[in-house]
């Protein structure tokens, strides 16, 4: 159960470390090409939730995650044992949330540096942390153990 754990606390810790690299070497607003146009570290801070929305709404932000967490904990011991890729979903859920719940508990925002064009369509992508990446792939993860799992019970009952 720990290596299950483990991803959670990876997934923290270098969420919190890079944020600490861009909060503490470069201006709010800075931006550095990695693999221009493409792929760009720009210092922006976010006050809400994805792409802004409910901006200054922190109270609401903490009640969430802590529900959230509270629910991804009560999974995981209850209904994901045996089941490896639900498991690992909801640590990289868990990671995620954790990650932007620390910046929002002690700098009242969340900082995002990661900044995504997408060439084909022309699409300027929200900029965004390592927190808000492992909630996309964790969310990624657990539909395709959804999808997975109702084959497996559609199998079973035929």
């Amino acid at each position: 159960m720990f290596i299950y754990y483990a991803i959670a606390l990876v997934i923290i810790a270098a969420d919190q470390f890079t944020k600490w690299l861009v909060v503490q070497n470069m201006e709010l607003g800075e931006r550095i090409p990695v693999f221009e146009p493409y792929l760009a570290w720009l210092s922006h801070r976010n006050r809400g939730a994805a792409w802004g929305m409910l901006e200054g709404q922190m109270w609401l932000f903490g009640i969430i995650t802590v529900a959230v967490i509270i629910a991804i904990l009560y999974y995981f011991h209850k209904h994901a044992q045996g089941q490896p890729l639900f498991q690992i979903s909801l640590m990289v859920i868990l990671g995620g949330a954790i990650g932007n719940f620390i910046d929002r508990m002690l700098l009242g925002e969340v900082v995002d540096f990661i900044d995504v064009l997408i060439p084909v369509i022309n699409y300027d992508f929200p900029i965004f942390n390592i927190a808000d990446a492992a909630l996309t792939i964790g969310v990624i993860l657990m539909i395709i153990f959804v999808i997975y799992d109702e084959k497996q019970e559609k199998k079973k009952v035929s």
